[in-house]
């Protein structure tokens, strides 16, 4: 499986671009800058299939619009985050960012679900608390994780719809994952589960479980 991304917009979001041996590819929470994604994607040689979305938050929706109308494929999001998801223009009001609203998701993502790249199987986890529909995708050896966890840190709590003690058990869920898991966020740079068991000062509680 190779992964790439870019990293767009004023929220500094990685937006993700999974591509199977066969050149099938998928993109993950394209939040701006679509020219950038799109130039990503040809340079890969990638023909897309789907958009996947850990979350409906602005900074992981606003390249949708655009992408679609370069590619007509199917937008998958977790449907507790689908008020989320409508709100997203104004929210971009609010911080007064130029922002096209993207047409409602075209599928519902359902936690434990296996979606398909290529030969490679990936699971939906839905890990609710920096919003409520908030899932990773993971396969063998790697996740795609949002804004759950990041290298040092975690995703945000004190946001509209966002719960702390759901945060803290979908961080328990990922932390019993394989230490080897490479974790691509959705902000800043890759990790592993391992290194941050073992220094991530919020996963410092289950380092001790394990």
């Amino acid at each position: 499986m190779n992964v790439e991304w870019v990293t767009v917009g004023p929220f500094q979001e990685n937006s993700y671009l999974l591509r199977g041996e066969s050149g099938a590819g998928v993109l993950i929470d394209p939040g701006d800058e679509a020219p950038r994604i799109i130039r990503m994607v040809r340079a890969a040689g990638a023909t897309i299939e789907a958009i996947w979305l850990t979350h409906a938050h602005l900074d992981h929706l606003g390249a949708i619009a655009d992408i679609k109308r370069t590619w007509d494929v199917p937008v998958l999001l977790h449907p507790d985050d689908l008020p989320l998801y409508r709100r997203a223009a104004q929210q971009a009001a609010f911080y007064g960012l130029e922002f096209e609203q993207p047409p409602d998701p075209d599928r519902e993502l359902v936690n434990g679900e296996q979606l398909t790249l290529g030969s490679a199987r990936f699971t939906v986890r839905h890990t609710p608390g920096h919003s409520p529909g908030h899932v990773v995708f993971v396969t063998d050896g790697l996740m795609i994780g949002g804004d759950l966890l990041f290298a040092g840190s975690i995703g945000r709590t004190d946001l509209p719809f966002s719960n702390s003690d759901a945060m803290e058990a979908s961080l328990a869920t990922v932390a019993a994952f394989d230490p080897t898991m490479a974790v691509y966020p959705g902000h800043g740079p890759p990790t592993s589960i391992g290194a941050e068991l073992a220094t991530n000062p919020y996963l410092t509680d289950f380092h001790h479980v394990r």
